[in-house]
């Protein structure tokens, strides 16, 4: 059996889980309501405030679906629990990161800023304090928009291993490299 298929999920106060037919899960909490279409074939369980996914068969396909199903509706439940944060981070002289709403507008060294529409359902933040470097925090319910939304926003201008510029994950560790050696 799967470790992590098999482990069940515990359901806060105030979190609802629905099975529709058409195997659409939907979770909804104090943080929003989230929306997920599984494999017909895994079934979903909910007693008692517990939420277990089980597999039919051991098959090779049921068996890599069964931990994978699990692990996105025990995301689902904390999305919309707890919510989930990434912040990033400029560095660089000259890095600027502001918001006017959902637009973020990014000077990253180019000709030119760059904005971009943060969807609807994240929340977005910058923050520029005097001496340190600015900052961009992201926060919702719904971790794999989050995700795709910071990795496009890093993608923009990755850190580059010889002096570490760069937008990069606050947690991140860049490691640098030794630059050309002086001459003899």
């Amino acid at each position: 059996m799967s470790r992590i298929g098999k482990a069940p999920i515990k359901l806060a106060g105030g979190v609802t889980v629905t099975v529709s037919p058409a195997n659409e899960v939907t979770v909804k909490g104090p943080k929003g309501e989230l929306k997920r279409t599984i494999d017909r074939d895994l079934k979903i369980e909910v007693k008692d405030g517990v939420l277990t996914v089980t597999r039919p068969t051991d098959q090779i396909r049921h068996k890599a679906l069964h931990g994978l199903t699990r692990a996105l509706i025990a995301n689902m439940v904390t999305g919309v629990t707890d919510g989930f944060k990434k912040q990033l981070e400029l560095v660089g002289v000259g890095y600027k990161a502001a918001n006017n709403g959902q637009l973020l507008d990014l000077s990253l060294g180019y000709s030119h800023n760059i904005v971009i529409e943060i969807p609807k359902e994240l929340k977005v933040a910058t923050l520029t304090e005097k001496g340190q470097n600015p900052k961009i925090m992201l926060e919702g319910s719904d971790n794999q928009l989050l995700g795709q939304v910071a990795a496009k926003i890093r993608s923009l201008r990755k850190p580059e291993p010889y002096k570490g510029k760069g937008v990069r994950y606050s947690d991140e560790v860049v490691r640098k490299k030794a630059g050309k050696s002086a001459g003899k």
